[in-house]
């Protein structure tokens, strides 16, 4: 759609780059006065370390008392008011090396405070760089013209080409196919019929195509999200530190006894020593070293928090609202199963499939070739190669005619149930066909995330009382989802400001977190107290706007960083009270003249000492989960491996039962019979018993215990028995046909054991696989 001009680029992401090495230049500075000192000091130049010392005080007093000034102009106070008149006071009382190291103190805190607000500020400039800056328009004559966006009014007659981002809300004057997903979270693509309404922002993923102007940029659809974003993100109140929150009652506390000593005693020095007892490094430093801690643990685990306003507030959440698309599902679409004809096979149907659309930067061509390869097929190259927008792909493959994509033609029956089962399911059908019709169907689903579950359940154990998923997706996909990842409530077809309504209104009452990965979540993001977005999934856009990114393609990386917060959070609090409440008690000795201003200086740096320790405790501890050994990921990936084999297993099962029911007397029956059960016995059953003796032992300790793992061998044993039921029945039935009366518990049994077995794979992949770091994001279903 054209480059965007130069001055649409925000230049001050690039000043901010280049002022963040002076945040570290007063810590710097102090930091070598205070060696500087040391160092005169044991070179016996006690006076020159004195003037060095009182330097370095000064150096931070002058600052941070015009700072304090500032605030109070403003009406506000902190704990800073403290840090100034001890300060002062370290240069009243002459005790430079006091003063020195609490102006140490101080600037460390503020640097640490300073880097993370630094990464907290968010812009919205991948949101508006995916904005469309040009579009192309047809002028009478037929002729087209490439015009600014804004000189697009309603009417306008506009050409979109492919890969192009519809510029303007419009209406479409031919049939369509289009990638929704930034603005309504849909991952599949959606075919729009002539005449049909188009929004700005989604992706033509066709041919080039017509369309009519049905509002001007300024009215269109992504124009609002980009506005909604910007007015969540300008009315988000600052966060307030942690430390400040102490200073309402801390502070006139330490003024009325420090004047009360001073008052009843008639003696300065003892207001000078509760202002030096007082000091609140626990607050300015400990604190800080807790909460950065916390920051450190969290990008360890594949998370980036922005800052440690929103690391508190995330230990303090009690709300998740979640997007669907790509956040509780993979948000690529993925081969679920694959049907072939009668008398074909159904890696020939995705290999074929897969080599025509080799050449096609479809996302679904994509996923069709990275499936094939993951299977091991030898794929061929296509020739001849055409794609019509909105039917699909053809070539030749082997000299044979493929077609993949949509059929209008009248299906055969084996074709009606594949459609009809996948229908029911909530999925999509990819035909792919020959000369003489069709060969193949590819079922199409965007997986949950097999650490959806867990991470939800994970989630509600640390304290969040409200999980409510929001999709801009279809009802019943939603509710399918939904039921399957153990939300407390869904809002499905849900517009961008409707998810921003939700969220204000759910963070009007908690604070609430929100989770999302696309253009249309930006807005939400920005409004809710935190934001995080899945990063790995390039979601640029909702990443600048949101405070904490997944930069790992998991989900479970969202309970670990709400665990970290909330431990971080606790050791920082407990870090302060405890420093505070040592000091308040130093603080009634120093009132009533039994601690000296030198004496209080040194018992203030032993309570920041203790303090500092505990607070460095936030570097470990706090993870409920357990981290699974090296060994026992290799056997979790193994056997993860193998379920890719045992899902082909299960799909040649369905088709034998689905025989059975509907032509038990065809010759083809009872060989069918004994092939799948010939799998059974000799892929599933030896896979089962492998992960009894293997897999499930390894799994005690970062379950818990080997109790964990019972229910799963309770499966094996049924699978087992059901496997041994089909055998009979074929034993049975000898060389002959099956028997009519034969047919009732055999179908019984074959379709219990696909059943059983189904729910058994996904348990294990949700429960088991997924605690292993290269789980895929979608599982292989």
């Amino acid at each position: 759609m054209g480059t965007p001009p130069r001055e649409c680029v925000p230049e001050q992401p690039v000043r901010r780059e280049r002022a963040r090495p002076l945040l570290w230049a007063p810590l710097a500075g102090v930091t070598a006065l205070v060696l500087a000192g040391a160092v005169l000091w044991l070179a016996r130049r006690r006076d020159a370390a004195d003037l060095v010392w009182a330097f370095a005080t000064v150096a931070a007093l002058a600052p941070a008392a015009w700072s304090v000034l500032r605030q109070l102009w403003r009406r506000q106070f902190g704990v800073d008011v403290i840090a100034v008149l001890a300060l002062a006071g370290a240069l009243v009382v002459r005790e430079y090396l006091a003063g020195a190291v609490i102006a140490l103190m101080l600037v460390t805190g503020r640097a640490l405070e300073a880097y993370a607000q630094g990464r907290a500020t968010r812009d919205l400039r991948a949101l508006l760089a995916r904005a469309p800056r040009n579009a192309r328009r047809r002028g009478p004559d037929g002729s087209v013209e490439e015009v600014p966006l804004d000189a697009v009014a309603a009417g306008d007659r506009l050409l979109v080409g492919p890969g192009d981002v519809v510029p303007v809300d419009g209406q479409v004057d031919e049939p369509v196919t289009l990638d929704e997903s930034a603005v309504t979270g849909e991952s599949r693509l959606v075919r729009r019929a002539a005449g049909e309404q188009v929004a700005s922002g989604v992706v033509n993923a066709g041919a080039g195509f017509g369309m009519r102007a049905t509002k001007d940029a300024a009215g269109s659809t992504y124009a609002g999200i980009v506005r909604l974003a910007e007015e969540a993100t300008a009315r988000k109140a600052p966060m307030v530190r942690l430390a400040d929150r102490y200073a309402a009652a801390f502070v006139p506390f330490t003024l009325v006894l420090a004047g009360l000593g001073w008052l009843l005693s008639g003696e300065f020095v003892r207001a000078v020593a509760v202002l030096v007892v007082a000091t609140p490094c626990p607050l300015l430093l400990a604190t800080p070293i807790a909460i950065v801690s916390g920051l450190s643990r969290t990008a360890r685990r594949g998370v980036l928090v922005r800052d440690g306003g929103s690391l508190e507030l995330l230990g303090r959440a009690r709300v998740l609202l979640v997007d669907k698309t790509g956040t509780l599902t993979a948000g690529r679409p993925r081969a679920a199963e694959v049907e072939a004809a009668p008398g074909g096979n159904r890696e020939d149907v995705l290999r074929l499939a897969a080599s025509v659309e080799q050449l096609s930067p479809h996302v679904l061509a994509r996923a069709l070739v990275a499936q094939a390869r993951h299977r091991g097929l030898s794929l061929s190259e296509p020739t001849e190669v055409t794609e019509e927008p909105g039917r699909g792909v053809r070539g030749f493959v082997d000299g044979r005619l493929v077609r993949v994509g949509q059929l209008d033609e009248d299906l055969p029956e084996w074709a009606r149930r594949a459609r009809s089962r996948a229908d029911l399911a909530g999925r999509s059908v990819v035909w792919v066909s020959g000369e003489a019709g069709p060969l193949g169907a590819i079922v199409l689903e965007d997986p949950v995330r097999p650490d959806a579950r867990r991470t939800v359940r994970r989630l509600r154990e640390v304290g969040l009382r409200r999980i409510v998923m929001v999709t801009g997706d279809r009802p019943d996909t939603a509710a399918q989802v939904a039921q399957a990842v153990g939300v407390d409530d869904v809002l499905a077809r849900c517009s961008p400001p409707e998810k921003v309504a939700r969220v204000r209104e759910e963070a009007g009452r908690a604070v609430t977190v929100m989770v999302g990965d696309g253009v249309n979540d930006a807005p939400a993001l920005a409004e809710a107290h935190v934001g995080v977005a899945m990063g790995a999934t390039g979601a640029t856009a909702s990443a600048d706007v949101a405070d904490a990114v997944l930069t790992v393609d998991r989900l479970d990386r969202l309970a670990d960083a709400v665990e970290i917060a909330r431990y971080a959070r606790r050791i920082a609090v407990q870090s302060a009270t405890v420093g505070m409440g040592l000091a308040v008690l130093a603080m009634f000795v120093a009132a009533v003249g039994r601690l000296p201003p030198v004496a209080g200086a040194f018992l203030q740096e032993g309570i920041d000492v203790l303090v500092i320790l505990n607070a460095l405790r936030a570097l470990g501890g706090g993870l409920r989960r357990r981290d699974v050994s090296s060994d026992t990921r290799e056997i979790l990936d193994r056997y993860a491996g193998e379920h890719g084999g045992i899902r082909d297993v299960l799909a040649g099962l369905r088709d034998t039962a689905d025989l059975v029911a509907t032509r038990p007397d065809a010759p083809e029956c009872v060989p069918a019979l004994r092939e799948t059960h010939r799998r059974l016995t000799g892929e599933v059953l030896p896979h089962e018993a492998a992960e009894e003796r293997h897999l499930y032992p390894a799994l005690a300790d970062p379950l818990g215990s080997a109790e964990a793992t019972s229910t799963m061998s309770r499966a094996h044993v049924e699978i087992r028995r059901l496997v041994d039921r089909v055998g009979a029945h074929l034993a049975q039935a000898g060389d002959g046909p099956l028997r009519r009366d034969q047919l009732t518990d055999l179908l019984a049994a074959l379709y219990g054991l696909e059943a059983v077995l189904r729910l058994h794979l996904t348990q294990e992949e949700e429960e088991y696989f997924s605690l292993s770091p290269a789980a895929p994001a979608g599982g292989e279903r």
